[in-house]
């Protein structure tokens, strides 16, 4: 397996390892032992990184595909450039972190931790989240915090259509336009309380240079929740 050393460092390069054999590895340092690893030549592989259950450090010096850090728990993982489909899906806890962009379905139904996207992410971003705290700093696509029930989903830039489709009782935090809110989903005060959360989440993403004030927020209605005849066209 190609590993080396470096400055307490174990760097991985895929273009000698196999993608199983990098998982299987990090899946091995799991317990409570701290480590740092370096992963090299990623070329948009997928699944890197997924399924870890220890405080690792991980930075992946490239592009990553579907699923990178998905079901993450305790690690830090950071990817160098950009992510596919369903980046940290289903995270418990920890935090990981995108310089570029993100494609559809970002942090869709994760459950606790932070994910931090630098650039913008597709559709579905935070669709049926319960828990995971999403900043991205560009836009979002349509449909994203669809069925989002905890948490909070903090976009920088734009959101399109459909925010916060059927949303229960996740927090959303919109700096620029939003095309169209989903079906039960509304614009709310914001309180203080509110810029409170708003301003610890920038700051704990590294965007504490943008103001909480310049944020609109949104959630739910509440008309959903139970079933009524009345209501039957907004489903």
């Amino acid at each position: 397996m190609a590993v080396e050393t470096a400055a307490g460092v174990e760097v991985v390069d895929l273009a000698g390892t196999t993608l199983r054999e990098l998982n299987q590895r990090l899946h091995d340092a799991a317990g409570d032992e701290a480590s740092r690893w370096r992963i090299l030549n990623s070329n948009g592989a997928h699944a890197v990184a997924c399924g870890l259950d220890a405080p690792l450090e991980v930075e992946i010096a490239g592009h990553v595909g579907y699923y990178c850090a998905g079901m993450n728990q305790r690690a830090s993982v950071h990817v160098r450039g950009n992510a596919g489909t369903g980046l940290a899906e289903n995270m418990m806890s920890g935090t990981v972190v995108v310089d570029g962009n993100a494609s559809q379905s970002a942090g869709a139904t994760g459950r606790g931790g932070l994910l931090v996207v630098h650039g913008d992410a597709g559709a579905r971003c935070g669709i049926s989240m319960k828990g995971v705290n999403i900043v991205v700093r560009g836009s979002i696509g349509h449909l994203s915090a669809f069925m989002a029930q905890r948490g909070a989903l903090v976009v920088c830039g734009d959101a399109g259509e459909a925010l916060g489709d059927s949303i229960y009782e996740a927090h959303l935090y919109v700096r620029g336009s939003v095309a169209g809110l989903g079906a039960d989903c509304v614009e709310k005060e914001m309180g203080e309380q509110h810029l409170a959360e708003l301003r610890g989440l920038l700051a704990n993403a590294g965007f504490d240079d943008l103001d909480p004030a310049e944020f609109r927020r949104y959630g739910s209605a509440r008309r959903l929740y139970n079933f009524q005849i009345d209501n039957a066209g907004a489903y």
